[in-house]
C-alpha cells in the first residue's frame, strides 16, 4: 500500500511539473509577440495604418481602402478609443495581441486536439511568431490569420465530431474575413475540405458496413444510399449558413453607416486598381508566389546531391559483406561521413550565392529578410510535403488527411490577394510549424531503416539532412525574430534615440536621423497649431512613401494618407483635388520632391540624387498634379528641415 501511495505521489509530482511547464510556455507566447513594441519608426506602413484608424472615414481615407479593408479598420478605430490608444507604443501592444492570440490558440489546439508534444508545439508556436516580419499594425493581415486559423479548427473539430454548431462558426470566420479584407474571398476554397473529408467518411462508413456484412461480393446492410451527398450537402448547407450571416450582419452595419452604394463604388474600385497596380491581378498574385518555390528548387537539388552522396556510401557499405566487429565500424565510419557531408552541406548554404539569384540560401544579417526569407520557403515546401504524405498514405487516418488538406489550402490560400509572394504564408506558420517539427522529430527519433525487396533503405543520412535543415531554421528564425523590426520595408538597424515632444512618439525608439528629422517637424506644427489640420503628404516616387506623418503628427490626411500608391490612380487623386474647391490643405513633401517643387530637374541633379529616382521624380505625373495645385492656390514654403517640407496658401 506505501508503494502505491508513493508511486502515485511520484506521477502527481510529474504531473504538477507538467502543468508548470505548460502554463510557463503559454505566459512566453502572451507576451513575446511584444517584444518590439517600441522598436523603430516606419515612415510608411505602421502610421498608415494607425492614421486610417485615428481617422477612419470617407473623409480622410480612400473609400476603397476603407471597405475593402473596413472591419480590421473598425477593430483598429476602436483600439484608439482604449487606454493608451493614443499612442505608438499603445497601438503596437493592442494590435500584437492578436499574435499573442494565435500563438496561444494554436499551441492549445495542437496540445489537446492533435496531440502534439508541448515542447514540439511551444518550439513551433515561438518559430511562428519569430517570422512575423509584417508590422502588428497591418491588421487587415493579423486579423485575416486569426479568422483563417479559427476557421480552420472549427472545420476540424466540425468535421471529427459531427457537431453542426462548429461547422456554422468556422462559416462565420470566413464570412467575416471577407469583411476583414475583401480579397480574402478565395478562403471560401476551403470548403474543399470539408467534401473531401466527408468522401472519406463515406469510403470509410462503407468499409466498415462490409466487414459487418461478411461478404464483399454482396454486402448486406451496406450505407444508404446518398450517404456521401447527404453528408457532403448537410455540412455545406451549414458552413454556408455562418458565411452568409456573417456577410449579412455586416453589410447591413456598413448599409447603415455609410450605404451600400458607397460600399459597392469602393469594391467596383477595387477590381480596377489592377490596371496600375499589376502585381494586385490574380494571375500574377499565383505566378509570383509559384516563382519563389520553383526557384528554391535551386537550393533543393545541390541539398539533394549530399543527400544522395551520403546514401550512396551507406549503401555501398550495406553491401560489404562484413560481420561482428568490423561490421559496427564500417557502420561508425560511413555514420560519420553521413554527419560531415550535413555539415558540409551547411556550410555550403550559408556561404554560397545562388548563380542568377541574388541573395545566398540565408545570410547571418538578421535585420535584413535575406536571413530567413529561402530558409522559410523550404520550410513551407517541407510542410506541404509532410502532408502529402498524410494525405496519400493509404494507413493514414482520414483526421490526418484532413488536417494535411487543411494546411496545404492555408499556406497556398494565405499568399492569395497579396502582392508580397511567399511572405505572407511565411507570416502564418502558427498550426504549420509546430505540425511540420512534430513530424520531423517523430522521424528523426523514431523511424528506422525499411527494407524494400532485399535492399535495406538507410535513413541516417536522410536524418542528417533533415537535422542540418532544422538546426539552420532554428539559428535563423530565432536570429530574425530576436533582431527584426519593421520600418519602410527593411529591418531596423538603430535604436538609440528618441523624440520628446511628440506623445505619439513617447518611449519609441530610433535612430538618431530620424528622432531629429520628427522632433523639428513636430516643434514646428506645434508652435503653428497645426496639429489637426488636414494635410496633403507625398514621398519619393520608388524610394520612400511618408503617410505616416499624418498619424505622427495628428494632421489627418485631405483625402489619402497614401497618395503615392499605384493603386490609388493618378485620375481618382485628380478627382479628389478638384473635390478640394477652396480648400488649401497643408502640403508636406519629403525632400526629393521638394527639391524639384523648387529647382526642377537640376536641382535633383546637383544633389547627388540617383539618376533612375531622379528621372522618376522628374516623370511623376501625381507630383505634377500636386505642384499645379500649389502654384494655383499660391503656396509657399513655411518649414524645411533635412527631410521634409512644408508648404502652406499665403491667404491661410
Amino acid at each position: 500500500m506505501e508503494r502505491q501511495t508513493g508511486s502515485r505521489a511520484g506521477k502527481d509530482h510529474l504531473q504538477a511539473i507538467k502543468n508548470i511547464g505548460e502554463n510557463l510556455f503559454i505566459v512566453i507566447l502572451a507576451f513575446y509577440p511584444l517584444r518590439h513594441v517600441q522598436w523603430g519608426l516606419d515612415l510608411m506602413d505602421t502610421g498608415y495604418n494607425y492614421a486610417n484608424y485615428t481617422y477612419m472615414g470617407t473623409e480622410h481615407m480612400d473609400p476603397m481602402w476603407l471597405f475593402s479593408t473596413w472591419l480590421s479598420n473598425a477593430a483598429g478605430h476602436l483600439f484608439t478609443k482604449l487606454p493608451g490608444g493614443g499612442t505608438l507604443v499603445g497601438m503596437n501592444i493592442y494590435t500584437g495581441l492578436f499574435v499573442s492570440l494565435l500563438a496561444v490558440l494554436c499551441y492549445l489546439f495542437c496540445t489537446k486536439k492533435l496531440n502534439i508534444r508541448p515542447w514540439a508545439a511551444f518550439l513551433g508556436e515561438m518559430a511562428a511568431v519569430s517570422l512575423c516580419w509584417c508590422p502588428t499594425a497591418l491588421l487587415y493581415n493579423y486579423m485575416t490569420y486569426t479568422l483563417f486559423t479559427g476557421c480552420v479548427i472549427l472545420l476540424y473539430y466540425g468535421l471529427t465530431k459531427e457537431k453542426k454548431g462548429y461547422l456554422i462558426a468556422a462559416g462565420v470566420c470566413l464570412g467575416a474575413n471577407v469583411l476583414v479584407r475583401f480579397s480574402n474571398l478565395p478562403e471560401a476554397a476551403m470548403i474543399l475540405t470539408v467534401w473531401f473529408y466527408d468522401f472519406l467518411w463515406a469510403k470509410e462508413e462503407k468499409q466498415g458496413n462490409r466487414k459487418k456484412s461478411g461478404n464483399i461480393q454482396k454486402p448486406e446492410n451496406t450505407q444508404k444510399p446518398g450517404g456521401f451527398w447527404k453528408k457532403m450537402l448537410n455540412d455545406t448547407g451549414w458552413c454556408l449558413l455562418g458565411y452568409l450571416a456573417a456577410l449579412l450582419v455586416l453589410l447591413g452595419m456598413i448599409h447603415i453607416r455609410y450605404g451600400i452604394r458607397e460600399y459597392a463604388s469602393g469594391i467596383f474600385r477595387l477590381f480596377a486598381m489592377t490596371d496600375t497596380a499589376t502585381d494586385y491581378r490574380a494571375v500574377d498574385m499565383v505566378r509570383n508566389m509559384l516563382h519563389d518555390y520553383t526557384e528554391n528548387f535551386y537550393w533543393l537539388i545541390r541539398m539533394g546531391v549530399f543527400l544522395a552522396v551520403g546514401m550512396a556510401l551507406a549503401l555501398f557499405a550495406g553491401l560489404l559483406k562484413v560481420k561482428g566487429r568490423a561490421a559496427m565500424v564500417v557502420k561508425r565510419i560511413v555514420q560519420a561521413a553521413c554527419i560531415v557531408l550535413a555539415a558540409l552541406m551547411a556550410g555550403w548554404l550559408y556561404y554560397r550565392d545562388g548563380e542568377g539569384i541574388r541573395v545566398p540560401f540565408c545570410t547571418l544579417d538578421f535585420c535584413d529578410y535575406a536571413s530567413m526569407r529561402r530558409p522559410g520557403i523550404l520550410f513551407l515546401m517541407l510542410t506541404m510535403f509532410i502532408a502529402a504524405i498524410r494525405i496519400f498514405h493509404p494507413k493514414s487516418r482520414k483526421e490526418d488527411r484532413l488536417l494535411g488538406s487543411m494546411l496545404v489550402l492555408v499556406i497556398f490560400l494565405t499568399s492569395i490577394g497579396s502582392n508580397n509572394r511567399t511572405y505572407p504564408s511565411i507570416n502564418n506558420l502558427f498550426i504549420a510549424a509546430p505540425y511540420t517539427l512534430q513530424a520531423c522529430f517523430a522521424f528523426l527519433f523514431r523511424y528506422r531503416d525499411k527494407k524494400i525487396s532485399r535492399v535495406t533503405i538507410p535513413v541516417f543520412p536522410v536524418k542528417c539532412v533533415l537535422s542540418a535543415f532544422l538546426i539552420i531554421c532554428c539559428i535563423q528564425f530565432t536570429g530574425f525574430g530576436l533582431k527584426f523590426a519593421f520600418a519602410e520595408a527593411a529591418g531596423v538597424r538603430d535604436l538609440s534615440a528618441g523624440v520628446s515632444n511628440n506623445e505619439i512618439l513617447k518611449n519609441v525608439k530610433m535612430s538618431e536621423e530620424k528622432a531629429r528629422w520628427m522632433s523639428s517637424v513636430t516643434a514646428y506644427v506645434k508652435e503653428n497649431g497645426l496639429q489637426g489640420q488636414e494635410v496633403i503628404l507625398y514621398g519619393t516616387p520608388l524610394t520612400l512613401a511618408i503617410p505616416s506623418l499624418s498619424y505622427y503628427l495628428q494632421m489627418p490626411a485631405a483625402f489619402n494618407p497614401w497618395i503615392n500608391l499605384p493603386s490609388y490612380s493618378f485620375e481618382v487623386m485628380e478627382a479628389d483635388l478638384h473635390e478640394l474647391g477652396e480648400k488649401t490643405p497643408v502640403i508636406l513633401l519629403e525632400n526629393a520632391s521638394a527639391l524639384y517643387a523648387e529647382g526642377g530637374r537640376s536641382a535633383l541633379t546637383e544633389a547627388g540624387m540617383n539618376e533612375s529616382v531622379a528621372e522618376a521624380v522628374a516623370g511623376d505625373k501625381k507630383l505634377q498634379l500636386i505642384l499645379s495645385f500649389m502654384d494655383q492656390h499660391g503656396y509657399v514654403q513655411t518649414f524645411r528641415n533635412e527631410k521634409f517640407s512644408i508648404y502652406q496658401c499665403e491667404t491661410d
